[in-house]
């Protein structure tokens, strides 16, 4: 590894900063919509809603049943109206957090993330497993800043390592989002316009929202719980107040621009 690199990582262990994304976002009212859409929510098949199933202003959801909702149906009412309300101000948090590092035209697929915000400038792809390593700290987040649409490949998956307490993911999601057949996604999707749930596609410890049009599901389980968390007892390592946020996100970049360098060699 050069010199140049050597000093990169170094600095990405020491550095201190007083950025924290700990604690920062809030989907207030709309934490408890498994599924939240504006035009329409229809769907195909047995799917499971684990949270309340919300609809404004449009009024036209279909498909439950068969689909099952473990939660409150909100078509069109004050309630509904106020989690879009609340949904778009996080969405607006979420777009405007300063970006860790920005992956435009890599896929998802293969990658490590440790808690940041990562920013894709117009389309994101996942091709495979995803990776997100909340280093066994609590009350983290991981943030994907994406301009245009997020679409994942069929059989894709996010998945969890060493992760703490109330930590989350997020994915701001400038169009549309579509996830491909039996897709096993994490985290929550807040899209500007629309959410397309493929066949067998879940969603754990997160929402699906659309804010301007709909949401289409077929035979999908989407989950407002269920999210990873630090074993009872376990040790895990010091909270963000001594292990920098923004250095372990650069770390992230780094390594993944010198392992891109190295596979080019």
């Amino acid at each position: 590894m050069k010199m140049i690199e050597r000093a990169a990582l170094l600095f990405c262990f020491l550095t201190v900063s007083s950025l924290s994304y700990a604690g920062t976002i809030s989907l207030g009212t709309a934490a408890g919509f498994g599924v939240l859409g504006a035009s329409t929510v229809t769907n195909t098949g047995p799917s499971v809603i684990n949270g309340d199933l919300g609809l404004w202003p449009g009024n036209s959801i279909t498909g439950f049943g068969p689909g099952i909702v473990n939660g409150t149906i909100h078509n069109s009412d004050a309630v509904a109206q106020g989690a879009q309300h609340d949904a778009s101000t996080a969405y607006g948090v979420l777009a405007g957090m300063a970006s860790n590092g920005n992956f435009t035209g890599q896929d998802l697929g293969g990658l490590i993330f440790l808690p940041g915000v990562y920013t894709y400038n117009s389309s994101a792809q996942m091709t495979g497993a995803l990776t997100l390593n909340f280093e066994g700290l609590s009350n983290q987040n991981i943030v994907f800043q994406i301009g245009s649409t997020l679409t994942t490949a069929s059989a894709s998956s996010v998945l969890i390592t060493n992760p703490g307490n109330n930590d989350g993911v997020y994915w701001q999601v400038g169009s549309s989002a579509t996830l491909g057949t039996t897709t096993a996604f994490y985290g929550t999707i807040i899209a500007l316009e629309s959410i397309t749930l493929n066949t067998g596609a879940t969603i754990t410890c997160g929402n699906a929202i659309a804010l301007n049009a709909a949401v289409t599901m077929d035979t999908n389980t989407v989950s407002t719980d269920a999210c990873e968390t630090l074993p009872e007892g376990g040790g895990g390592t010091p909270e963000p107040g001594t292990v920098p946020l923004l250095g372990t996100g650069l770390l992230a970049l780094i390594l993944y621009s010198w392992r891109s360098r190295k596979r080019v060699a």
